[in-house]
């Protein structure tokens, strides 16, 4: 076995990671992490550091890690049929009976699962749907997509511009035009404190009014969201903040596309996010809790009213045009239906909502009278504390102080991970669903004790 150094030397030398500070890892200047193993909600390194992961992996280890059953199910299917294309009606076992799995789970008025690889290619298959969609509809110039600042929706050409968020636009030359941004449903950052939830809501509503008339309806052609922000900030919306989006829709013929690459599969406590908030989604992305991540896997799930158009338009122009070589990967779909039936097995759609409930409350009554925290908030197995300098007049840290690193750092020495957010100081937790109410007090306490070391008692 190589040693540790060896193996450190040759990542900083070999290895571009996503993400990170190029030079200072380089350098050795920032922390590196070698993880060897997992069970259950934590994760163990190659120095025998034993770490309860309070994000999952990046919001994606669902079912925990250590599933003997996926890996073993992995392990045949690879025997059996390591790959085989889904082209021209080709497909395998596995991915015709995750198909039918996810389809039994889907919501309401859902026609057909097209599988990919990452949420990232799933939403540029959505986009690309939605461009056909209209093109075969006669509404060639219907092609804008709004999405929201503060949104996640990928790091590639198109979905990197989706996503409202600078660390990801900055030198690439995005968004690309095709994508235009509105306010993002952030009730804690709102810009006039003296708004309640419900004139934010209707504010919402009325920024996206103004926009679509800015720019034309004719000229839009859908509208993306995540059920919940996540990484944003982990952001529940105001209450009624669907409703009032999806009437705005409704009314300017705007398909909606619910981003569920986060919630969907359990992590709200209901199996989609959409179902959660009364969503009726024209497209869902879906992703990292369709194999809790143990292979990559990605679906999109498409609405009756866009599936006719699609049909019509094979009729009348032929092969519809789009693909990729590993779409519907036998081993991601086995992967799949194993992940799927071991989510309903072991109940962690209901443990989810309950102990995601728990840890949510626990960190409320822990913090919440905090001088430096300005908001606890959460929904299901989602949860976030964001810092502030001050909370009388909401004042907040500068960039440059990293106090959200910080703890984050704090809670790594105390053995959980936390994820520091970009564009605030927010810690975000997003466990996996079989976290137990022991391990949820865990990460409040270290929560706790992490702040405290950093800004004081409060």
């Amino acid at each position: 076995m190589l040693t540790n150094d060896e193996l450190a030397k040759w990542d900083r030398e070999n290895f571009f990671h996503p993400s990170t500070h190029l030079a200072q890892f380089a350098r050795g200047e920032a922390p590196q992490r070698i993880v060897t193993g997992g069970e259950g909600s934590h994760i163990t390194d190659r120095d025998g550091n034993r770490v309860l992961d309070g994000f999952a992996g990046l919001y994606c280890v669902n079912v925990g890690y250590g599933r003997q059953e996926i890996a073993e199910a992995i392990a045949a299917q690879a025997r059996e049929l390591a790959y085989y294309h889904a082209y021209a009606g080709a497909g395998s076992e596995a991915a015709i009976t995750l198909s039918k799995m996810v389809m039994d789970r889907a919501p309401k008025d859902m026609a057909r699962v097209y599988f990919g690889l990452s949420g990232s290619d799933a939403n540029e298959t959505n986009i690309k749907l939605v461009w056909y969609y209209n093109n075969v509809r006669g509404l060639p110039q219907k092609k804008k997509i709004i999405s929201r600042w503060r949104g996640y929706h990928g790091s590639g050409l198109m979905t990197g511009s989706l996503t409202g968020l600078d660390l990801f636009h900055r030198k690439f030359d995005l968004p690309l035009a095709q994508v235009i941004h509105t306010e993002a449903p952030y009730y804690f950052r709102r810009a006039d404190l003296s708004m309640s939830e419900a004139d934010f809501v209707a504010h919402c509503a009325d920024q996206l009014e103004r926009l679509i008339a800015a720019e034309g309806a004719d000229t839009i052609a859908a509208f993306i969201g995540e059920p919940v922000l996540g990484t944003g900030g982990i952001v529940p919306p105001p209450e009624g903040y669907w409703d009032a989006i999806q009437k705005v829709l409704a009314r300017h013929d705007i398909l909606l596309i619910a981003d569920e690459v986060v919630t969907g599969f359990g992590r709200l406590g209901t199996m989609f996010g959409s179902d959660h908030y009364g969503m009726k989604p024209d497209l869902i992305t879906c992703a990292k809790g369709l194999t809790s991540a143990y292979a990559p896997l990605s679906a999109s799930i498409v609405g009756n009213r866009v599936w006719d158009v699609l049909m019509q338009g094979s009729d009348e122009y032929g092969v519809l045009g789009h693909g990729w070589t590993y779409s519907a990967h036998p081993i991601g779909a086995a992967a799949g239906v194993a992940n799927l039936n071991l989510i309903d097995s072991m109940g962690l759609v209901a443990n989810a909502g309950e102990v995601g409930a728990y840890l949510n409350r626990q960190m409320a009554d822990a913090l919440g009278g905090h001088a430096h925290v300005g908001d606890v908030r959460g929904e299901g197995m989602l949860c976030a504390v964001e810092m502030v300098r001050a909370r009388e007049g909401r004042r907040f840290f500068e960039a440059s102080e990293g106090i959200g690193a910080k703890v984050a750092g704090a809670m790594m020495r105390r053995g959980v991970i936390a994820r520091a957010m970009p564009q605030g100081d927010i810690l975000g937790f997003a466990p996996p669903l079989c976290l137990t109410r022991e391990e949820a007090d865990t990460i409040v306490s270290v929560t706790r004790d992490s702040i405290v070391e950093i800004l004081g008692n409060g």
